[in-house]
């Protein structure tokens, strides 16, 4: 990694973001910026004391009061306590840990998260497994958690991956953030690892998490767009929001349309703490490494799956674990002594930046497997509620202001979502070895407490309950020297806003990069207003001129001048950003195979191919105008999977034409057979054909002509042999083959 000095201009911390939204309000929105004035300096906007335009006089006071905020009165609490910082926690400190006296932080929480009953308000549709954890080495020189020193503890777990924005009835293939939690039942207690598939963040400080929430959800005002972010308010908000940047260019990747969820990365998000038996402490961010590899959808696929096929993650989820390919993945660490912290060029307590792997790689130490789906839906998936607090010896949290608001925010919302403090007992969220406090009663306990003593300490019941020493594997918590004024501050620390946005940007290959350009011109071509527009393009160019201009120029607009900013480091390209340019395992294992063929198929070579893939670990599905059995040339029967019409491309990951004469004629008179082909050439997907099925490629216009050999697409005039079909699977692992040059000429 090489740095640059930022330079004399560059402003810091809290400064650097009151500058922005003042110049931000001042020069796109005009007066219709005012409010946005009022929130950076509640001092800014003088009381009003004449009536509202248009409000009859006689209106009641309570009216009066709402009209007046909703155009932009001063920010206050719900006791009318006027806000003088909206935008961080009490903290101890720039860079200490959150303050539990801070009310205006707990009151808006507390608000966003009974919101709604009893859907989750955010995380809502999701798909979990049950599974088991290994650790591959002792990690006792790092932690004292034993599942991660014990080699031979096989750990359950259940593991719950979601959306983010959308309801529980939207589909699983928006473009979204995807949740990816881990619940470890360990013989120490349960420990929770919540993250996404994302390693960093939208902001940095919790107190702005409603915010975020509602400028993504739905408008107020109609309750549209479902799970979608290509709307004003969003884009509203992240133009605002310059911290958002580096965010905005993962969820505008492939990142956010992950082929399936166990084709997707995870990471804790956040820095978290290792101690050992010594005390010792070390920092660490956790990485979930999919043995399958990283792979994505294309953006029109996933739109037309929103329709067809709704279910399609959590429904790849169940079949692949049903048919025995269970979803792997290493867990990974990467590990920084406290003394190197400083030394990185950013804070890693700022949840909106990540370490490059090429400055400390990832250290696999194990391996998740899932091998079991739940048997009820809402008793396990629904159910079950994860905290970042639920932590067990040996890992401990930071004073990430992210994270300290996650702390309180967790179990605040299970409260209302699970009705009441007793959601630990219900069966999905047991812990695995026992456990005794002194808790009493509430709403839906279960636990028949015996005896008369419900404190401590006690002489009365025996054996009383005690707590445990540290050294007998008691819970501590990492003691740290902290001092600092009680503030309510952004650490300097946490003012470069660009620099690792730069860096993800960069480190795409160009066909990532035009995906990104692509995902912003949808996005932003939905915004109606066209200031939100002009500040997101400001935003761009600090991120790269020739992303702003590329964007702009869909948008018809001239690229703007940039927002003001704070950093400018320079970081070298990172290959591991890249999903393409990591590299990925060779393996097809697990893919799903489409077959066309109608009556008069080439029964050899349909079988040929679908037995080399079956062997390989692959799903193989037989399509046809109808259901039944096939008459194949030979006179052989081969019995029909599924209608063509009902299992379109968007749902398979290749696609296999054998020949027969009669069968292709029959093909090609089916605009069903034909649109098939063309929008899995156009999704980039691999295709192989034999013998007369090579011309139907190029009657569908897949092929210039038979001898054309696009990437991706393998035909051979002879039979369908072994050879063939290892170069056929050979194409499924590389997954798309995005070098196709006229696959955006295809109307499909």
């Amino acid at each position: 990694m090489t740095q640059t000095t930022p330079t004399p201009s560059d402003e810091p911390g809290d400064q650097s973001r009151r500058r922005f939204l003042a110049t931000a309000s001042a020069t796109t929105a005009g007066a219709a910026a005012a409010p946005l004035l009022a929130a950076a300096d509640p001092a800014a906007a003088a009381p009003r004391t004449a009536a509202q335009p248009g409000m009859p006089v006689g209106k009641s006071e309570t009216l009066a009061r709402e009209i007046s905020v909703d155009a932009g009165e001063a920010l206050t609490t719900n006791q009318g306590v006027r806000i003088a910082d909206d935008q961080n926690s009490l903290r101890l400190g720039p860079r200490g840990p959150t303050l539990l006296e801070d009310q205006i932080l707990r009151e808006k929480i507390t608000a966003f998260d009974h919101e709604r009953i009893p859907e989750r308000v955010v995380h809502a549709r999701g798909a979990a497994a049950h599974g088991h954890f290994q650790v591959y080495e002792s990690l006792s020189g790092l932690t004292r958690a034993r599942f991660l020193t014990d080699t031979k503890a096989k750990t359950p777990v259940f593991v719950r991956f979601s959306t983010v924005v959308g309801s529980r009835g939207s589909a699983d293939t928006a473009r979204d953030v995807r949740g990816f939690a881990v619940k470890f039942y360990t013989d120490e207690g349960n420990y929770d690892l919540v993250g996404n598939n994302i390693p960093v963040f939208f902001i940095q400080d919790a107190i702005k998490f409603p915010d975020l929430i509602h400028a993504a959800k739905p408008e107020a005002d109609k309750e549209i767009p479902q799970a979608a972010t290509a709307h004003d308010t969003f884009w509203d908000f992240i133009s605002l929001m310059p911290e958002s940047t580096h965010m905005v260019m993962w969820a505008m990747s492939d990142r956010a349309l992950p082929r399936s969820y166990r084709m997707m990365e995870g990471f804790g998000v956040h820095t978290f703490r290792l101690t050992n038996a010594q005390g010792t402490s070390r920092l660490v961010k956790f990485h979930w490494k999919p043995l399958a590899g990283v792979h994505g959808l294309a953006w029109d696929e996933a739109q037309k799956l929103a329709g067809k096929d709704p279910d399609f993650h959590r429904r790849d989820l169940a079949e692949a674990i049903e048919a025995g390919h269970f979803p792997q993945w290493e867990l990974g660490l990467q590990v920084i002594e406290e003394a190197d912290a400083q030394r990185l060029g950013f804070d890693l307590l700022d949840a909106t930046k990540l370490i490059p792997e090429e400055l400390v790689p990832v250290k696999p130490v194990g391996k998740l497997t899932l091998n079991r789906n739940p048997d009820n839906y809402f008793a396990e998936t629904e159910q079950v509620a994860f905290h970042v607090g639920n932590l067990v010896p040996g890992i401990d949290v930071t004073e990430d202001p992210l994270l300290q608001g996650r702390l309180f925010s967790y179990l605040d919302t299970q409260l209302t979502r699970l009705g009441g403090p007793n959601f630990h007992e219900i069966p999905i969220n047991r812990p695995v070895c026992p456990f005794h406090n002194l808790q009493r009663d509430g709403f839906h306990r279960q636990t028949i407490a015996k005896g008369r003593v419900n404190y401590e300490p006690s002489s009365i019941d025996v054996p009383p309950v005690r707590e445990t020493p540290a050294e007998r594997g008691g819970f501590t918590t990492h003691p740290l020297a902290l001092h600092g004024e009680k503030l309510r501050r952004r650490s300097d620390s946490f003012a470069d806003h660009y620099s690792q946005a730069t860096l993800f940007w960069q480190s795409q290959t160009a066909v990532e990069q035009q995906h990104i350009v692509e995902a912003l011109r949808f996005e932003l071509g939905k915004v109606t207003v066209p200031e939100v527009r002009q500040r997101m393009l400001a935003n761009l160019v600090n991120v790269d001129r020739t992303l702003a201009s590329r964007v702009a120029a869909y948008l018809g607009t001239p690229v703007p001048p940039a927002s003001p900013r704070s950093g400018n480091r320079a970081y070298s390209p990172s290959p591991a950003l890249s999903m393409i340019a990591r590299g990925n395992p060779k393996s097809a294992a697990g893919r799903k195979v489409a077959v066309l063929a109608a009556d008069g198929v080439d029964a050899k070579a349909l079988q040929a191919v679908k037995s080399a893939l079956l062997r390989a670990g692959l799903a193989v599905r037989v399509l046809s105008s109808r259901l039944g059995e096939l008459r194949a040339a030979d006179g052989e029967t081969i019995a029909i999977d599924d209608l063509l019409v009902t299992m379109p491309s968007v749902v398979f990951d290749a696609v296999f034409v054998p020949g027969g004469s009669q069968s292709i004629a029959a093909l090609a008179t089916q605009g069903d057979a034909v649109h098939f082909v063309r929008e899995a050439f156009k999704h980039a997907k691999p295709i192989a054909a034999s013998g007369e099925g090579v011309a139907f490629l190029a009657q569908a216009g897949v092929l210039a002509s038979p001898n054309e050999k696009p990437a991706g697409v393998l035909t051979t005039a002879g039979a369908a042999d072994a050879a063939f079909a290892a170069a056929f699977l050979a194409d499924i692992a590389v997954h798309r083959h995005w070098s196709r040059a006229n696959a955006a000429a295809i109307a499909a």
